[in-house]
């Protein structure tokens, strides 16, 4: 019994540490989906030789990131894998105890899945992530950051829309992102068609990648926003939100305070 709660515990920190991993490459700058491709790519070993791939590599804080998720890979594969054999070759109880063992494992696989495949526990889970890094990491891509001058909690980041995605089927001026303190500066068809400071006519469909330029918190909030009501409610919710922090920075800005030029 204590080998299956052992491979029960494995299966649980790996999936701890790939969404960890998935997180901390956005903040890299790597849209969602392809840091969730990349951290289970280097967890499992895949090693899948693509362009993206190509974009890790390159990058110091992306390679540190991989490197560690291969490292602990091996490790809790390992541990896996020799918790399952203990499970059943050292087995020498009778046959009902074994039948109890693979009922407990299944069960446990089942739920462990159910509970990877949950956009609530998706969405809580990659939000408290979120507020870890920030408090206990720096992960600020310094690379991207001195090219773009990127200061503060903004930053510069890829997004891919999924079909449930809340941005899907609209256009940029139904979206009405610079709202949310959100610039879309650049949208990438699935055909590799790129829209350079698209205008507000063109339409975001699934399998578009976005280049968005805004505060961490607002683009990770959009990234998780699905389609349907609650998604339109939290769009009005961080639409607000933007509003209360250009109140805020207006007021922190020195030269918002200097009084205009008399007039000759």
């Amino acid at each position: 019994m204590v080998a299956v709660v052992t491979l029960l515990l494995v299966l649980v920190m790996s999936i701890l540490v790939t969404r960890v991993a998935t997180i901390a490459l956005v903040h890299t700058g790597l849209s969602r989906e392809s840091a969730r491709f990349q951290a289970r790519s280097a967890f499992t070993g895949a090693g899948f030789t693509t362009s993206e791939s190509e974009q890790v590599v390159k990058h110091p804080v992306r390679r540190r990131i991989v490197g560690l998720l291969m490292l602990l890979g091996n490790a809790g594969l390992v541990t896996a894998a020799s918790s399952l054999i203990l499970t059943f070759v050292r087995d020498r109880e009778g046959g009902s105890a074994a039948g109890a063992k693979i009922a407990i494992l299944v069960v446990g696989v089942i739920l462990l899945w159910l509970a990877a495949s949950s956009r609530w526990v998706d969405k809580h889970l990659s939000r408290l992530i979120d507020k870890m890094l920030e408090r206990y990491t720096d992960l600020d891509v310094r690379d991207y950051a001195n090219l773009m001058h990127l200061g503060g909690e903004y930053r510069l980041v890829e997004m891919s829309v999924q079909t449930e995605d809340w941005l899907n089927g609209k256009t940029l001026a139904v979206a009405r992102l610079r709202e949310e303190g959100i610039l879309v500066l650049g949208i990438e068809r699935p055909d590799g068609t790129y829209l350079g400071s698209p205008r507000k006519v063109a339409v975001i469909a699934a399998g578009d990648v976005l280049l968005l330029y805004g505060r961490v918190k607002a683009l990770a909030d959009l990234d998780c926003r699905r389609l349907d009501r609650h998604g339109d409610k939290e769009h009005l919710e961080a639409v607000k939100i933007q509003e209360d922090t250009q109140a805020h920075e207006a007021e922190a800005d020195p030269a918002a305070k200097v009084p205009p030029a008399p007039a000759l």
